[in-house]
């Protein structure tokens, strides 16, 4: 079976785990834990964890669909009095100290979710990201350099931590090392300034892969093309990627105009390609309607379950 790591956060990570969990791979989600907002932000300041909220949310996606835990983990508190906190953040919260460190604590509630591969936080350590902007600002916080609304000159950590040395294992024998989807700077990104990371990709004989974001973000990726997504990759990786997936949204734009206006108006557009002459890129055009899920009250875009299977078969990670 192939060794496969993801590296990256958020949602982006989620949505392709519960896909890749299926497949006969060893499968390995490598995790940023930079996160300084909501019920993570909260939980690493009080009681001085790294933010569990990434972590939690690629664990959920790797459970077993029947696991009851699933559904606790997944419940978040409406009441003002317990700030909203997710409850899976809770018990990692809590594991993390009767097991005396984050990663015992998320390896103990792995086994608890019964996963199907294995999820890592990329460091045990409460680390800051610290971006530099064109004009001369200096902002800690991914909190706050994603609300400066453009994407950050520079970006590095508060302080020099070393990554898990089961990350460093898992990524230098990775047969497949898949960078993304996920927010640019601070799910992806951030994983590289991690000691030892960049090292281990570097070192790695395995096929490394982007998987392109389907939209821009405000704030983060302001109107960034494909390319500029891979020259920041290519940049803080120190590798030239061997293959780039990008997905072509124009024939469901044209269906669906409506939705992309509401992306418009929140200063997102689709990832534009040009870098169509790049033999490693890879695009991808069955884009279905059942890709739309509901959000609150919005519509949003993500990869589906068809086209993930897609790239693990160009990639030959199943037949």
């Amino acid at each position: 079976m192939s060794d496969v790591v993801v590296i990256g956060g958020g949602t982006g990570l989620s949505t392709l785990g519960r896909v890749l969990k299926k497949l006969p791979i060893n499968l390995t989600f490598i995790v940023t834990i930079t996160d300084d907002g909501g019920s993570s932000g909260r939980l690493r300041e009080d009681l001085g964890m790294p933010p569990p909220g990434d972590i939690r949310n690629n664990l959920l996606a790797l459970a077993d669909d029947e696991n009851l835990l699933a559904k606790v983990f997944s419940y978040r508190f409406k009441s003002d009095k317990l700030l909203r906190h997710s409850l899976g953040n809770l018990i990692l919260a809590g594991l993390t100290e009767m097991e005396g460190s984050f990663p015992e604590a998320v390896a103990a509630a792995s086994k608890l979710l019964r996963i199907r591969g294995i999820v890592l936080p990329v460091a045990d350590a409460l680390i800051h990201l610290v971006g530099k902007f064109d004009d001369g600002t200096i902002l800690k916080g991914e909190t706050n350099i994603t609300k400066k609304g453009c994407a950050p000159k520079e970006l590095r950590l508060d302080r020099p931590v070393k990554a898990l040395p089961e990350v460093v294992e898992a990524i230098e024998k990775a047969d497949y090392i898949i960078l993304g989807p996920g927010s640019l700077f601070t799910s992806i990104i951030s994983n590289f300034l991690v000691d030892g990371v960049v090292e281990a990709i570097q070192k790695s004989h395995g096929e490394k892969v982007y998987m392109s974001n389907l939209m821009t973000q405000p704030g983060e990726t302001r109107d960034f093309t494909l390319k500029q997504h891979v020259f920041a990759v290519e940049k803080y990786a120190g590798v030239k990627l061997d293959r780039i997936f990008w997905v072509n949204l124009s024939s469901i734009e044209k269906r669906e105009p409506e939705i992309f206006e509401n992306y418009r108006k929140s200063g997102a557009v689709p990832v534009e390609n040009d870098m169509a002459g790049d033999s490693r890129i890879v695009k991808i055009e069955d884009f279905e309607e059942k890709q739309l899920e509901i959000n609150g009250k919005k519509l949003v875009l993500r990869h589906s379950e068809k086209s993930i299977i897609k790239i693990a078969k160009i990639l030959g990670i199943m037949e």
